[in-house]
Formats: C-alpha cells, structure tokens, sequence
C-alpha cells in the first residue's frame, strides 16, 4: 500500500469523458443504421425477453453484425481508436496527478461503465486507468465472442466503489471483497472518492459516494437541467460542464477537492494519535 494517502477519481465514460456512446463512433455506422434505430432494437430486445439493458444491447450488438461485421477482441479493441473525448481530457489525468501529488497524496482514476470494456482499451487514454469496470465478452481461442464475460449495469456499478475502497481490484475475489475489514485498514476511504458522471444511471454510485463521505460531480454537455435536478434534490455534490481543460469549473471543483482531502487526513491521522495516546495511558 501507498504510504501517501490515495484518492480515487471513478468516472462513467460515454457522454462523461466522451460526447456520445461509444457504439455510435464506428461500430454502428459500419452496420450502415442510424444510432437511433440501433438503440430502438436493444430496447426492443430487452422488453420482448425481459433482459437486463446492458446484456440486451451485446445480444444486439453480435447478432446486427452477423455478415456484415467481423467481431472479434482485437477488431473491438480497434474501434475505441475512434472515439472523441471532451476538451481536456488528454491532459486531464496528468495535471490532476501532478496537483495531487503537490499536496501529498496519489490519485487513482477508474472507469466505472456501462459501455464496453474492450472498446474502452483501445482508446488512447485507456492507459490512464488503475482499472476499467465495464461491459465485456468472453472469447474463444480465435477471439471470438460467445458469452457475457461482465454486464455492468446501474447498480451493479456500486459494487466497483466498494472493490475500489477495499482494494479487493480483481472481480472474480467475491469472499475477499464481502469478508470483515477494519476501517483504518480499507486502502481508499470513502471520504477520498469522486464519482463523476453524467445521468440517472450514475445516481446509485454518486448517492453511495456521498453518504459515506465522498464527494460526486453531476456533468452536463449543454442542458444543464438534469443535472441542476440531481443537486438540487441532494444526489450530487457539484455540476460542471464536460471540458476538463487547465482552469475549467472540473477542474477548479476536482482541484479544491482535493485540498479538502489533502486536510482532512491531516486532522484524521491527528485523531488516530490521540486515540492512541488516550489508549497507551489508560494501561
């Protein structure tokens, strides 16, 4: 474990860090279909089987393809090669990086998604990452994909925020993730997270975030009203529009963020010694 405090930064990817979903760069205009007609059908798809949405648009996803589309990891992995992202996110993770680490502490970042993980990795700031969470294929020896590997859906997501607080990172160690663990011991405090991201689907790990003492950014692209909502009825703690550009509000908010995080393990560990002195003179 780090011997500086660490913080977590977790985002949501599509229309958080990039305008749209991620499907909508090149995989559905090579299928030669709107996007909308895209979604309608995964739509369609889960009400017809009662599925779950996430599961319902790879279904969706491999089925439009046949024919038309070889799909394989790797020609995934190369669609994420097209994906736009906001302004600044290029630059994002090193400036935040740098600011924290001028005030002692060492920031993580985590993509907590309902996209898919493997088009996620072939973006170019897929390296940024500690860990990407995310929707995913299990593959057969020639790359094929034959089965659901990950479906990430809204509240699914949560569980990610207590792996991340754990340090339990590997999906498949469930009896490490749910055992006993001290407080003191959790590697990333509550109080050291920020959920970002942009809707209702993130609602459930931004309240997480915030009842446990950590900290949530509702983003907007140009209507700010979904996300003034999500403050005004407590599910967030700040609104910033989607640039992450050197003096933008994201930054300005994330910055002084983590001054208070920065603080707030000063006075924390000041306590602990306390209560540990009160402890040893009571022997």
């Amino acid at each position: 474990m780090s011997e500086k405090p660490i913080i977590a930064l977790m985002y949501d990817f599509d229309h958080t860090l990039s305008p749209k979903d991620m499907q909508e760069y090149a995989f559905i205009p090579g299928l030669g279909i709107e996007a909308e007609d895209f979604w309608a059908e995964c739509a369609q798809t889960a009400k017809e089987h009662q599925m779950d949405a996430i599961l319902a648009y790879m279904f969706v996803m491999i089925e439009k393809a046949r024919g038309k589309l070889l799909v394989t990891k790797d020609t995934l992995t190369a669609l994420g090669k097209e994906v736009k992202l906001f302004p600044g996110v290029s630059t994002w993770f090193k400036r935040v990086n740098e600011y924290a680490e001028s005030k002692g502490l060492v920031c993580e970042h985590y993509i907590l998604s309902s996209g898919l993980k493997e088009i996620i990795e072939g973006t170019s700031i897929a390296k940024e990452f500690k860990e990407i969470y995310a929707a995913s294929f299990c593959y057969d020896k020639d790359g094929i994909p034959v089965w659901p590997a990950m479906a990430v859906n809204y509240t699914s997501k949560t569980q990610f925020m207590y792996r991340i607080n754990k340090g339990v990172l590997d999906v498949t160690k469930d009896k490490e993730l749910n055992e006993y663990m001290p407080d003191d011991m959790k590697r990333v405090p509550f109080r050291n997270m920020v959920y970002i991201g942009d809707g209702l689907t993130d609602v459930p790990c931004m309240k997480l975030a915030k009842a446990n003492g950590g900290y949530s950014v509702a983003v907007y692209q140009e209507k700010k009203k979904a996300a003034n909502d999500m403050l005004k009825h407590g599910r967030v703690d700040y609104v910033a529009l989607t640039d992450y550009s050197k003096g933008s509000e994201m930054e300005k908010v994330i910055f002084e963020l983590i001054d208070s995080m920065a603080a707030t393990d000063v006075i924390v560990k000041r306590h602990l010694k306390h209560l540990s002195d009160a402890e040893s003179e009571n022997i």
